[in-house]
């Protein structure tokens, strides 16, 4: 396993991390099979976690917990997130900020989180959603400034909207974030645009999620590819969205290495942009912890074949079924 620097927070942190959304209730979620995937991880290396609230009320803070003070002689970092209390996502330009993190609020749910995580101060505390119309916002100030204050966090972050990276920039200006988390992968190549510079720029740190672009850069998924009722992903690959994606993933597959699979050749993609710090692909499963970890032993991909897959960029804008 690798290690970089998360921004200016300085925490020393895996190239892999571990996103324990799944284990937060999606469909075929098994806890004991979670605790143990995420104790392999540990084992293997990974010491940086994200999860949040929404997960399962609580749940994915909760097996962190566990696992956290079951490896108490381990630095593990650990990530975790405030729901909008109007329970909308994404964030939209019509919400106020005073109905989506009022202070009572976010106090309330980074208090919940200490107790589940079992810890005093949390690492890094984001905000689940983010407009940046909402930048200037005086509670905004005040909150942040008061949970770093009285020590309930350590370093705070912003969980960008889905296709919309540059929805964020004003407010890293402020000086008051120091992590943010974006959807980056083969597909979603825009935080390229604005949002990495500025990242390099400031020294903020970047969690890139969804590196599989929620799993159809797994290669295992075809045109008959079904998710349960109740299951996030029934949604998102619909019928306006699995056969584009289908077709695209195909395209790259044509240009796979040999010896090389897609979920290796995914995560390296997004390894081989220095403004990454860490990734978080779920792992719930042993194999996929294993196969995930050696993708960073693997290293950066050629320049060559990097140039190929920018040629992939799928640039695209919210949808109904992409919430």
């Amino acid at each position: 396993m690798k290690y970089r620097k998360l921004g200016r927070t300085g925490f020393e942190v895996s190239e892999m991390g571990d996103g324990l959304w799944g284990m937060g209730g999606w469909t075929g979620s098994d806890d004991k099979e979670s605790l143990s995937s995420i104790q392999l991880a540990v084992d293997l290396g990974c010491n940086f976690f994200d999860t949040a609230w929404a997960y399962g009320e609580g749940k994915s803070d909760g097996l962190l917990g566990e696992i956290m003070q079951r490896n108490s002689g381990k630095r593990l970092y650990a990530a975790s997130k405030i729901p909008p209390a109007n329970e909308q996502w994404p964030a939209r330009p019509a919400y106020k900020y005073r109905d989506v993190f009022p202070p009572q609020h976010v106090f309330k749910y980074a208090d919940l989180i200490r107790k589940k995580l079992q810890v005093d101060t949390i690492d890094v505390l984001q905000f689940h959603v983010w407009d940046d119309s909402w930048t200037d916002e005086p509670d905004f100030r005040s909150t942040v400034e008061k949970l770093k204050k009285d020590e309930w966090i350590r370093f705070f972050g912003l969980s960008i909207n889905r296709w919309e990276p540059e929805n964020c920039l004003k407010a890293l200006r402020t000086g008051l974030v120091d992590v943010v988390q974006v959807i980056y992968n083969i597909f979603d190549q825009a935080p390229e645009d604005e949002l990495f510079p500025a990242c390099q720029e400031l020294n903020i740190g970047v969690i890139a999620r969804v590196p599989f672009d929620e799993g159809s850069l797994g290669g295992k998924m075809t045109l008959e590819t079904r998710f349960p009722a109740g299951d996030w992903r029934a949604g998102y690959f619909g019928p306006e969205n699995l056969p584009k994606t289908i077709e695209r993933v195909e395209k790259v597959k044509k240009i796979l290495p040999s010896g090389m699979s897609l979920p290796e050749m995914a995560l390296r993609f997004i390894l081989s942009h220095p403004a990454v710090s860490t990734t978080i692909p779920g792992m719930r499963k042993a194999e996929h912890v294993r196969q995930n970890i050696a993708a960073s032993d693997a290293g950066p991909l050629d320049a060559a074949l990097l140039a190929e897959l920018k040629k992939h960029r799928w640039d695209r804008t919210p949808q109904r079924w992409s919430d």
